[in-house]
């Protein structure tokens, strides 16, 4: 038992053996299975514009609120881009501001704040109707 174990830990069987066989199998099922049981805390990186310049453009389909079949859209917009609209009604109307040189004229339905992990804001995902 120890002279298979030694092998297993050095990896000493050829390719296509049963013990070789055996050792990829275990490796698979640690790989798909392992992430149900431990939690690795990786989570996805919120994904922000990297220069005050760009809005990133998220398409969330079509809009049937209302019977409107009009695309619907998500924007982020940098926290830095709106750095004098203190009240929210300057801040729906920076936003605008921001987005209608590039879609032109759309309705923003609602915007949210994006915070990174120390709760900073910075940036705004703005939901946006043609």
């Amino acid at each position: 038992m120890g002279k298979i174990l030694r092998s297993y830990l050095f990896w000493t069987y050829e390719r296509g053996s049963f013990h070789y066989d055996i050792m990829v199998t275990l490796i698979l099922l640690f790989l798909f299975v392992s992430p149900r049981f431990i939690d690795y805390r990786d989570k996805p990186v919120e994904t922000v514009a990297l220069q005050s310049s760009e809005v990133l453009v998220k398409t969330t389909g079509v809009n049937r609120e209302n019977n409107d079949e009009g695309a619907a859209f998500v924007y982020q917009i940098r926290a830095e881009d709106l750095t004098g609209a203190t009240t929210e009604s300057d801040r729906r109307a920076a936003i605008l501001q921001l987005i209608e040189p590039i879609s032109g004229e759309v309705t923003l339905e609602r915007y949210e704040p994006v915070r990174d992990a120390q709760g900073k804001i910075i940036a705004y995902n703005a939901w946006v109707v043609r």
